[in-house]
């Protein structure tokens, strides 16, 4: 009896061997796999639909507030901060339930991008959509930005630490990351395209408030008359709107079907070294106490709070500072084609020279120009060569953010081996934090605007609105970029140290696989 089992045994064995070599050949080439264009062109694609809706609420959400909804705007402040700063809690709030969602057959974080798609479009619309109610726009505005931002992150947020589940390598890392932000940067042109081509087709006549009133009729206030006035002419400017927002929620279903369609999510690409897992907020407190990650944070924090204000206020800026109120959407397209084109530049310059000399060079290049846009009179080629250049900066803002957020996290995974799994909360909170201080920047310069005296869709401002505006636009941004960049001395992963972490996780994974196939022979010896 005892010789039946033991030859039963040696059977099992053999029958394992072949099953157990394959595995074991299987793991080697796997960490020596590169990316297909094609995984990586997927892959960016992703991107697309953040950047897409981002771009069109970012430019013309607080125009359309406040000239077309005809929001008050101190209630227009308050959306527009209580949006941002709702967006900005949901994202740590992801970044927790992704971290406690299991395995599926779709992987960890593709069933969120997937879930949360279709719901997103619908909500995404009725932020464009004006109801016909006489009271009750502040609720409606409030209701559904939150809610479309609340569904965006539950895309993003997830998309954003895929980077770190493609591959092992941070070379192609790295490279599908320059491929996502040219997508990405592409995709604020899409929406600036989209978005401001649609809407500036249709003429949205200003209202003066010299307008007279019909001769013989006294009996009507000069108010009557705006509101009428009011009422009959933003008619085409809001199906505009609401056009717009159809295409690009289009746009949205289709690039999260090529993400969901063309990208593989690998389980172990993100694989720590440590089977024991650490719960949330343990890693919290790690993420948070390990300082290359406060220092990266903390000056992109000022930058990206830079570029927003500008971003916020640029089509105010251009429609009544300089007087531009037909051209302002061939502006902000100017600014996002110099981008997109100048996106690969800044990817070879920051593999050239190294990150930190990229994020100097990069970000410090917009401030001329965005003193040059304050001090300089209303003149339509200036400004269109001053927005070519500035998109240089802004391609640079883009990039290197995201290019690297990657090597903090390589950095915190040879520091903490025994944690694994909280790659989301390196992204999400880096987007908590940006978005926060977005809202704020929002609120403030909304409200700000309302001090100085704004007159809804008029057809001039006060002074005192030309004067918040350019303060807005100039000095603001560029007060914010110096401290961002003085922050950034402090940040301590140069060349040498992403060089040696690179080197040192290598030979941590090869050791991990040797380990491993050392485990699998010695089984099929049994």
């Amino acid at each position: 009896m005892a010789r039946g089992e033991g030859a039963d045994s040696v059977s099992s064995v053999e029958l394992l061997k072949p099953a157990l070599r394959e595995e074991a050949q299987f793991r080697e080439p796997k960490k020596q796999q590169k990316l297909s264009v094609c995984s990586k062109i997927c892959y960016a694609i992703g991107g697309a639909p953040y950047q897409i809706t981002g771009c069109a609420l970012g430019f013309f959400l607080q125009i359309y507030l406040l000239d077309v909804a005809q929001v008050d705007p101190f209630y227009a402040s308050i959306i527009l901060f209580a949006g941002r700063a709702w967006d900005a809690v949901t994202d740590p709030l992801v970044g927790f339930f992704i971290s406690k969602t299991s395995w599926t057959p779709f992987g960890r974080l593709m069933p969120w991008i997937i879930f949360s798609t279709p719901f997103a479009i619908v909500s995404y619309f009725l932020v464009w959509f004006v109801p016909d109610v006489s009271s009750g726009l502040v609720v409606w505005y409030l209701i559904f930005y939150c809610l479309f931002q609340s569904l965006v992150t539950c895309f993003h947020v997830p998309y954003s630490a895929l980077t770190m589940f493609i591959s092992t390598e941070q070379s192609e890392r790295d490279s599908a990351t320059a491929y996502r932000m040219t997508v990405e940067v592409l995709g604020t042109l899409l929406g600036t395209a989209i978005q401001g081509q649609i809407v500036g087709q249709v003429d949205t006549p200003c209202i003066s408030s010299k307008l007279k009133m019909p001769l013989g009729n006294t009996s009507v206030s000069l108010e009557e008359v705006n509101s009428t006035y009011s009422t009959e002419s933003i008619t085409d400017t809001r199906k505009a709107y609401m056009l717009a927002a159809g295409i690009i929620g289009a746009i949205y279903v289709f690039c999260a079907v090529v993400l969901s369609l063309g990208v593989r999510e690998k389980r172990d690409a993100g694989k720590l070294f440590s089977e024991k897992p650490v719960s949330f907020f343990q890693g919290l407190k790690l993420v948070m106490s390990h300082g290359p990650y406060i220092k990266l944070i903390a000056g992109f924090l000022f930058t990206s709070l830079a570029f927003m204000l500008v971003e916020g206020n640029f089509a105010l800026f251009c429609t009544y500072t300089l007087g531009f109120r037909n051209d302002f959407q061939n502006i902000l397209l100017a600014i996002m084609v110099s981008a997109t084109l100048t996106i690969p530049f800044w990817h070879w310059f920051q593999t050239r020279f190294g990150k930190k000399t990229a994020v100097y060079c990069g970000i410090s290049s917009a401030i001329p120009f965005l003193i040059l846009v304050a001090v300089m009179k209303s003149n339509i080629i200036v400004t269109y060569i001053v927005a070519i250049a500035s998109g240089v900066s802004v391609a640079s803002a883009f990039l290197l953010p995201w290019s690297m957020l990657p090597d903090v996290i390589d950095d915190f995974s040879l520091q903490y081996p025994e944690s694994r799994g909280h790659e989301a909360i390196f992204f999400s909170f880096y987007v908590f934090f940006t978005k926060f201080a977005s809202g704020v920047s929002l609120g403030v310069s909304t409200l700000s605007l309302d001090f100085a005296g704004y007159q809804t869709r008029g057809c001039s401002q006060p002074e005192e609105v030309n004067f918040t505006l350019n303060m807005l636009i100039s000095a603001a941004p560029v007060t914010l970029i110096l401290l961002g960049l003085l922050l950034f001395k402090l940040y301590p992963i140069d060349e040498k140290r992403r060089k040696e972490n690179k080197k040192a996780l290598k030979e941590l994974r090869d050791s991990d696989t040797s380990s491993e196939t050392t485990s699998l022979e010695l089984a099929s010896n049994v």
